[in-house]
């Protein structure tokens, strides 16, 4: 059974102080393979990340996508420091986030392989008259301005002002959920009543 390990006093846990002042206390905080195997079973959405460059468009695969806000509309997602698209990503300013159902588990799959040509397709994805290449097949994806970097140890944070949105409800999709290092699909058989 894996064990949870921290130096932080039950008094450290609970103080009301920033992040930071914790961090800088002197506290290493749990092992990054205690924390790895705690998020391990921790399921989450996929999404795959697009943007323009000047090198041409970049993708990645992501599950660290969350809401923060919708007045204004905010978003999250963070971006490993060993990711092949995170430098591009960082010269952004705008990006298109696809959320993933299963019928587009291929293209997860090939945003998270690394030396993949994301783009060699042309029929699999097009330009929006704002310049951001997008993936045609997704039926929910946002595009939006990055507006905030946040250093994060090994990755950077990316808060992102919501500008457009497509849902298109009318289509029977089952989101992709990412768990264990496996891909799982939401169905009504998933679902406890």
């Amino acid at each position: 059974m894996d064990r949870l390990s921290s130096s932080t006093s039950p008094a450290t846990a609970t103080s009301t102080g920033p992040v930071e002042q914790i961090l800088l206390a002197g506290d290493s905080g749990v092992a990054p393979e205690a924390l790895k195997a705690l998020f391990r079973d921790h399921p989450s959405g996929v999404t795959v990340i697009t943007a323009n460059s000047p090198d041409g468009p970049v993708a990645m695969t992501a599950s660290s996508l969350f809401s923060i806000s919708v007045t204004p509309p905010l978003i999250v997602f963070s971006a490993s420091a060993l990711s092949s698209s995170t430098s591009a990503l960082l010269a952004a300013d705008t990006v298109v986030v696809h959320l993933i159902d299963a019928e587009c588990h291929d293209l997860a799959v090939l945003g998270a392989t690394s030396g993949a040509d994301r783009f060699a397709d042309p029929y699999r994805w097009a330009v929006l008259p704002t310049g951001e290449p997008f993936y045609l097949a997704p039926r929910r994806r946002v595009r939006g301005q990055v507006v905030k970097k946040v250093d994060a140890g090994a990755a950077t944070l990316f808060v992102i002002h919501v500008i457009e949105a497509w849902n298109e409800d009318e289509a029977d999709g089952h989101p992709l959920v990412y768990h264990n290092r496996q891909w799982h699909v939401l169905s009504e058989h998933s679902r406890i009543a």
